[in-house]
């Protein structure tokens, strides 16, 4: 091992909208997350200023209640954005976006000295919000590794423009931080998960998965299609105010209700009472991911009155019934977006801190087939935090990356190699009465593949029809005890089926029963079909 790998190494952040994880990649090649001086994985991107003193993560966002003026929150989808678009929904509770030359910044009140007893108002730019805390991020894994960190791997949501993109990797060098790549965070949760099935002996098959990224303050959801190997983004969607504040704010309603019953006064209003309630209903709505109960306490909340109070799990299920059902139809129609159907998906990852609500895993596994693998920590094991779900992946990404050029990363993510043409339709055999699939609808071009089959003196090669198959379920046998009761409606489950469609070749090829045949299909990057066959 060379000295530059004994001191430095490289790392994967899941920068959120809301909150930040670090990871970096053991020497067994594991993937783990990385806390923080706090003892903290999940970090709050969050940065706040009391006197000359700077506070980042945990210490900054529980300045929220006493100093949410001088404290900025949900700064990272500015970045790069003209102050025209930015929107500051999420900055309610915290201080609040302001324009300088065109772009979002923020006002705060900093003590230039430890001397200085009245702090100045400062306007600071979201580029400079975003490098301290890219600073202060490289830093904390620093001192948990104890070793320099020499590069790290980024995740993006996708709808991240160019320019954002550009303008983080600016702010990051000019930081003096090392970004070796920016990558979509669905593709780097796919990644993620990926490595935890490599590891456990599961072979990568072809698939269709939904990432689905339920963060504090919007819902990113994503359908890809994984073919060799290589991830394809069919469909996106966002929902930039759905998330688990929405949750939080359910909560708060609720319980500010409570407290009003009890003493007649009215929170809404009341800021400081307000972010209070918030900040003990978000230790509330994760209490309840892991326990079927919670309590929730809150001093001086408003006039000088304390507010006790608890509520079970399945109260807070009902409270939160309409978020669940809003980010469960935003699933669907990115499916449909994609041109699929929930039978089509094999997989979806939950993605994010809110996604460790139980009732949320069981509410979207209602909508998909019972062979629709739901990843997450209530639905299937072994699963991921998907708190860190995204830099898992960046650091499995950085890992493989790590020994590369810098030239070399740039030119293996042009886009002319990066933005590969796809198939539209399958290409297969037709062996007796059934269809069988060489190469499936969305592989990448160019491409080959080739399947055994038993023998025949003429091999066809169609184009695939997608079509759906309806299969009527046998009715469950009526309860003897129950005579009077109607019988049940027999219920149908679909599935999806490739039926021959064009034909595209015919090869004649010579050989005896009982022997098979190798058929090979590759297509080039113009759509042009090459068909080989030889007998076994």
């Amino acid at each position: 091992m060379s000295d530059i790998e004994e001191t430095s190494t490289v790392i994967g952040l899941g920068f959120g909208n809301t909150t930040s994880a670090i990871s970096y990649t053991n020497r067994e090649g594991k993937a783990e997350c990385i806390a923080n001086e706090e003892g903290n994985r999940s970090i709050p991107s969050a940065l706040s200023y009391v006197g000359g003193d700077e506070y980042h993560g945990d210490q900054a966002a529980a300045q929220l209640v006493r100093n949410p003026k001088n404290t900025v929150t949900c700064f990272r989808d500015f970045i790069g954005k003209d102050f025209s678009q930015v929107d500051p929904r999420s900055c309610a509770l915290s201080a609040h976006p302001v324009e300088k030359d065109g772009e979002a910044a923020f006002k705060l009140s900093i003590a230039t000295s430890p001397e200085d007893s009245s702090p100045k108002d400062q306007i600071m730019t979201v580029a400079e919000i975003t490098a301290r805390h890219l600073i202060k991020v490289r830093d904390s894994a620093a001192d948990f590794l104890g070793k320099s960190i020499s590069g790290v791997v980024v995740t993006v949501p996708t709808d991240f423009s160019d320019k954002q993109r550009a303008t983080l990797e600016k702010i990051a060098k000019d930081a003096g931080v090392q970004i070796l790549q920016i990558i979509h965070e669905p593709v780097s949760a796919i990644l993620a998960y990926a490595a935890l099935d490599h590891a456990s002996g599961v072979e990568m098959k072809d698939r269709n998965v939904v990432v689905a990224d339920v963060g504090g303050t919007r819902t990113d959801v994503s359908v890809v299609s994984i073919r060799g190997g290589l991830f394809t983004i069919l469909a996106t969607a966002h929902d930039y105010s759905l998330g688990g504040s929405m949750l939080d704010d359910v909560l708060v309603e609720h319980f500010g209700k409570e407290f009003q019953k009890k003493h007649k006064v009215d929170i809404t209003g009341n800021t400081r009472a307000l972010a209070k309630m918030k900040a003990q209903c978000e230790t509330t709505k994760k209490t309840l991911s892991a326990s079927s109960s919670a309590t929730v306490s809150v001093e001086s909340l408003a006039e000088g009155l304390d507010f006790h109070s608890s509520i079970n799990r399945i109260r807070f299920e009902t409270l939160g019934r309409k978020v669940f059902g809003q980010i469960a139809d935003l699933i669907d129609s990115t499916i449909k977006k994609a041109e699929l159907e929930n039978f089509d998906i094999n997989e979806v990852l939950l993605v994010g801190g809110t996604c460790h609500i139980p009732k949320l895993a069981s509410n979207i596994s209602y909508n998909f087939p019972e062979f629709t693998k739901i990843r997450s920590p209530t639905t299937t094991s072994p699963s991921l935090n998907p708190s860190e779900l995204s830099s898992l992946g960046a650091a499995v990404q950085a890992s493989l990356i790590a020994d590369y050029e810098e030239d070399e990363v740039i030119e293996g993510t042009q886009a002319i190699i990066t933005s590969a043409p796809h198939l539209a339709t399958p290409i297969g055999v037709k062996s007796g009465s059934d269809f069988i699939t060489v190469l499936d609808v969305y592989t990448p071009l160019p491409s080959r593949r080739s399947i055994e089959i038993p023998y025949s003196s003429k091999i066809e090669i169609f184009e695939g029809k997608l079509d759906v198959k309806v299969t009527t379920l046998p009715a469950p046998e009526p309860d003897s005890e129950d005579e009077d009761d109607e019988p049940a409606e027999p219920q149908t489950e679909k599935s999806r089926i490739v039926v021959p469609g064009q034909k595209l070749a015919e090869v004649e090829v010579q050989g005896g029963s009982g022997k098979t045949v190798t058929v090979m299909v590759q297509v080039d990057v113009e759509s042009k079909v090459t068909v080989s066959a030889r007998s076994n």
